[in-house]
């Protein structure tokens, strides 16, 4: 019945799910509460490890957590599978659907007002996700200086790299950079 359920819950995460996988945090951790699966913890950590891991981040975190709730069940492999498969179907069906009976789909202008209206929608989701890995990984237990120092270790180098040689930095060398800052300063 778990697999049911992980299955269940993450085809309606990928069913109202725009914006991709950071619009889908926020979904993500309401239902994990929901279903008393995951904390706020371990779901922060979750996003980290999906983060960089390769791959889409949505993906990721439903094979994660999917592995993790199979796992209390009997078969992470299971859950992952049924979790990563209930996340993709919504998107794959909708395309199936889009290339095989809307053709002129995009050009509908009341498709493109919706879309204008979703767009405001995922990026609140997206500040309000952030917001809330601030919170809970700077303020939850007691203060964490480390992780706000390589926070703003990596800000400042973002902003003077940007500054200095008109570009993004980018994001891969700020993944590698983080990791490394994390083992330096957590190790001692």
């Amino acid at each position: 019945m778990i697999y049911l359920r992980l299955f269940l819950t993450f085809f309606k995460i990928g069913l109202f799910t725009f914006g991709g996988g950071y619009g889908m945090i926020a979904i993500i951790q309401q239902e994990m509460a929901a279903n008393g699966w995951l904390d706020a913890e371990m779901l922060s950590n979750f996003i980290g490890i999906s983060e960089a891991t390769p791959g889409p981040i949505a993906i990721n975190m439903a094979t994660f957590v999917g592995s993790a709730i199979g796992g209390g069940a009997g078969s992470p492999f299971l859950g992952s599978l049924l979790a990563t498969l209930g996340v993709v179907m919504p998107s794959f069906i909708t395309i199936l659907l889009i290339a095989t009976l809307f053709k002129n789909f995009m050009d509908n202008k009341f498709v493109s007002a919706v879309l204008c209206g979703i767009k405001p929608v995922v990026v609140g989701l997206i500040f309000a996700t952030g917001a809330i890995l601030v919170y809970n990984n700077l303020f939850k237990s007691e203060f964490d200086f480390r992780a706000l120092a390589i926070m703003i270790v990596i800000g400042a180098a973002t902003i003077g790299y940007k500054l200095i040689r008109k570009k993004d930095l980018s994001p891969i060398f700020m993944i590698v950079a983080s990791a490394c800052l994390g083992m330096l300063v957590y190790s001692f």
